[in-house]
């Protein structure tokens, strides 16, 4: 099982570049430009077929893809049919899309990740149905049993079991009528909830709650199509921004990851991972016993939308040879092309990328020292979930 789950997580991690670069090559073909290549890899072509000016095909080192548009240099070289179709020659909204196209295509394969999740597979939930009852609980005294399922709380519809618990939270000390079904009849009970003492999750400040003392059953819960929808837009956001956070905390953590790596430091869980790290987190929770099969597909399902608006966030950064990097000289290039209207005068002449390859070349060094950190992190000290 451990093998599948790697082997799934590379065909996932494929399939997700394969999706990014799809949105450059469809929105590139949109706008007429001329897009020449479309592979999945890099290195020695193993495969390939040509439709119509592209050619489509699979490279011997399966470490990403790339869609080739041409004039995405000013200095490249191109004939008099091919100039006008250069990218570089393209306005900047229509370079941003296409640029930001990679990007947004992994957050919608996210949220439709999620989506599959929420309203498909579904997922792990506390139900309404009681699955024990405390001894001499206000529950038990009230006669509840084993079994019955709490289907409204003085006349309210229960949906969700957190509606319940807000209910009875707020009623210490006061009588509620609980509407259970049980052996498929339905029937109202009396219960007070007893009063007692707990700490609030925000201000951690002792609060009265009532409680009836009872503890549900877990069970598989799927949404409908309005709530898929609305709860896979909501994690998806939620995702993001998480994303946008990471990164930003990105610089504070790559020393402890060094002493984690070559110290004797333990591998923290909610650190750094590489691409290496997450393949194995996927193995281990595919060859995890105490996991059913559907909880194992579910956690595969989150680690795979995850990655991607993930991935999506980071393509963003303004830095080259970044998408944002790219996306950034074509907003000034729009500036530039604006200003120039403004004045009257003539366009300027497209941002030469050259001029920045000492920059995209040291931006393209750190990313690679810190992938090759987090490989020896992830081969000689990785995160063990099973800890």
């Amino acid at each position: 099982m451990s093998f599948l789950g790697i082997i799934a997580f590379v065909i996932a991690l494929l399939f997700s570049v394969m999706v990014h670069e799809f949105g450059h090559y469809l929105t590139a073909k949109k706008f007429h430009m001329k897009v020449t290549e479309f592979f999945l890899g890099f290195g020695k072509r193993i495969w390939s077929f040509q439709k119509g000016e592209t050619e489509f095909g699979l490279k011997a080192i399966p470490a990403g893809g790339y869609c080739r548009i041409v004039g995405m240099s000013v200095t490249e070289e191109l004939s008099d049919d091919d100039k006008p179709r250069a990218f570089y020659r393209a306005s900047a909204t229509k370079r941003l899309i296409v640029l930001g196209a990679g990007s947004f295509l992994h957050f919608v394969l996210g949220f439709l990740i999620l989506a599959i999740l929420l309203g498909g597979v579904g997922v792990t939930a506390v139900t309404n149905k009681i699955g024990d009852v405390v001894a001499k609980s206000p529950a038990a005294t009230a006669g509840l049993l084993k079994g019955d399922e709490i289907t409204s709380i003085n006349g309210n519809k229960v949906t969700e079991w957190s509606q319940a618990v807000k209910a009875i939270r707020t009623s210490g000390g006061k009588e509620i009528t609980l509407t259970i079904l049980r052996n498929g009849n339905s029937q109202d009970i009396l219960v007070t909830p007893e009063v007692k003492v707990a700490k609030d999750s925000v201000t951690n400040k002792d609060i009265k709650i009532g409680v009836i003392g009872v503890m549900n059953t877990l069970g598989t819960k799927r949404l409908g199509p309005i709530a898929t929808i609305k709860n896979s837009g909501t994690l998806t956001w939620s995702l993001m921004k998480n994303s946008v956070t990471s990164l930003i905390s990105l610089p504070t953590k790559i020393p402890a990851l060094v002493r984690q790596t070559f110290g004797k430091e333990k591998r923290d869980s909610t650190g750094l991972v590489g691409v290496v790290g997450v393949a194995r987190v996927s193995a281990q929770n595919a060859s995890d016993p105490h996991l059913k099969t559907r909880e194992k597909f579910s956690t595969f399902l989150i680690i795979i939308a995850s990655l991607n608006i993930f991935v999506g966030i980071f393509n963003l950064l303004p830095l080259l040879p970044l998408d944002g990097g790219h996306m950034l000289i074509a907003v000034i290039d729009g500036f530039r092309r604006w200003k120039a209207r403004r004045k009257g005068a003539a366009a300027p002449a497209e941002f030469d990328l050259e001029r920045l390859m000492p920059l995209t070349i040291t931006v393209f060094a750190i990313l690679a020292a810190l992938s090759l950190l987090l490989l020896a992190a992830d081969i000689f000290h990785p995160i063990n979930l099973s800890q």
